[in-house]
Parts: C-alpha cells; structure tokens; sequence
C-alpha cells in the first residue's frame, strides 16, 4: 500500500484493520508493505478481508479513502490421499464423466492421475 501523499518525510503512517490484521498480516506503517506472519492454510480459512489505510501521523486523519481488498488463498495438495487398505482396481469407461463411482470410492481425474503417475514412478 502507498500513497502519493506520503512525501516519505515521516508524517505518514499506515494502519491495517480486518481478519488477520496484526496477527497473520502486519503492515509496516513507515512504508505501507504488509507482509505475512505464518504460512496460510486454505484448509483452516480461505479468505481474508483487509482495509488499509494512509493516515496522517499527528492528526490520525486518513490522506485519502481506505483501500479494502480480499486475501484468496489457493489450496495445494499438502494433504495426499490416504487409502486404509489396498491395492484397488478399477476399469474406467472410456469417455466417463468427471466424478464417476467405482464400488464405493469417487475419483477425480486429478486425484486417478496422480495415483497412475506415482504408480509409473514406482516402475
């Protein structure tokens, strides 16, 4: 966050309000970088709502509109898949449908891919 009001003379200072503000998004408030504090989980929260906003130092007036904006956090595979017993066999009809059932297990495409590319890696 910056603002062209900032004349970097010291008078400016930054403050950061919504979810995770001070504890998982802090801001520097000579500068106006907000950095986070811990690795994101998407698993544990998938969205943050932050305002941020340029003050001046001495009357705490903003300098201009806050800023809001959204934090989406992308998830990534950092849970693999468990499976309690196996190995399983399944046949896929040739042009299925995303999401078909085999016995009691649904599949992804994704999810069958990366068990066939672990299963070639294995060889």
């Amino acid at each position: 966050l910056h603002t062209d009001m900032d004349r970097n003379d010291g008078r400016t200072k930054y403050i950061l309000r919504g979810e995770g503000a001070g504890s998982v998004f802090v801001i520097d408030e000579k500068t106006g970088n907000i950095h986070v504090t811990k690795p994101l989980d998407r698993e544990e929260k998938d969205e943050y709502r932050l305002i941020a906003t340029a003050t001046d130092r001495q009357t705490e007036r903003p300098l201009e509109p806050s800023s809001q904006f959204i934090i989406r956090v992308q998830d990534i595979n950092d849970n693999p898949p468990v499976f309690d017993e196996g190995p399983y066999s399944a046949t896929v009809p040739e042009m299925a449908n995303i999401g078909i059932e085999m016995g009691d297990l649904v599949w992804s495409w994704g999810l069958l891919r990366e068990c066939i590319e672990k299963q070639i890696q294995k060889k």
